[in-house]
């Protein structure tokens, strides 16, 4: 019971690797803070982990609006007292693969999304933890964070952005007590996964084979690790990207 008494609040935390997450969090006997748009699916994830005797709330909120970030950091307090961990996994896929024919609306969502949802996130998030003088974030970034896909350029680009805050961040606050790591995913059955290869036997065997490990991974693989680097097991890391990617980049 790696997190006995503390509070951990999950944004992305709906379905896929966030679900995943948050019930390994409560089963770890941490109180959850399920966070996302979508109502129905989120009030599901708070059901399972009800369900398994854990203690969650879910908050909608969207990462891109300040007011809304803001807000789930505030009920968090309000409704535990404190906040000890934050996984900031929420974040988008898919995008027109040549470059040239990208929009600005394309660039502004992927960037608003899996940049500055994660920027928001740690701006409030930090704030309380200084109060508390710890606290341990994890961002969710992805082996496109560490090395390129050419169909993804837009992705591929918000992931690296997401490693260079995470570490900047981590300096800026490691003599504060707070640790700030990233995790990095290669292919993860995921509703993403389907989205990407529109369910078809073929893309996802392709894609299973670029993977040294020779299968894609599972959300609770992506989840044993952000446990990890969430609990005190991890406390002399920060800044770290943390690879859950089956020797993809290793190649």
């Amino acid at each position: 019971m790696i997190l006995q008494d503390k509070v951990a609040l999950v944004t992305g935390g709906t379905s896929g690797i966030g679900r995943a997450t948050a019930i390994a969090y409560a089963k770890h006997q941490a109180k959850v803070v399920v966070v996302g748009r979508r109502m129905d699916e989120g009030e599901e994830t708070v059901r399972l982990i009800k369900e398994a005797g854990g203690e969650a709330i879910f908050v909608q909120a969207d990462v891109t609006k300040e007011a809304d970030v803001k807000a789930m950091v505030d009920k968090a307090v309000s409704v535990f007292g404190r906040l000890d961990i934050a996984f900031n996994n929420a974040g988008t896929v898919g995008e027109n693969p040549s470059l040239i024919e990208q929009t600005e609306a394309e660039y502004d969502r992927m960037m608003n999304v899996n940049v500055k949802g994660v920027w928001l996130s740690m701006k409030y998030e930090i704030a309380q933890m200084l109060k508390q003088e710890s606290g341990s974030i994890v961002n969710t970034a992805s082996a496109n964070g560490v090395v390129a896909l050419p169909s993804v350029p837009l992705y591929t680009a918000s992931k690296h952005a997401v490693v260079g805050l995470t570490k900047a961040a981590a300096l800026q606050y490691a003599k504060a007590g707070i640790r700030i790591n990233v995790v990095a995913p290669a292919a993860i059955e995921t509703d993403m996964f389907e989205a990407a290869t529109g369910g078809q036997d073929e893309a996802k065997a392709y894609l299973a084979g670029l993977h040294p490990i020779g299968r894609v991974g599972t959300p609770l693989e992506v989840a044993n690790a952000v446990l990890f680097l969430s609990s005190d097991l991890a406390s002399f890391i920060t800044g770290e990207t943390l690879m859950v990617d089956g020797g993809y980049v290793a190649q």
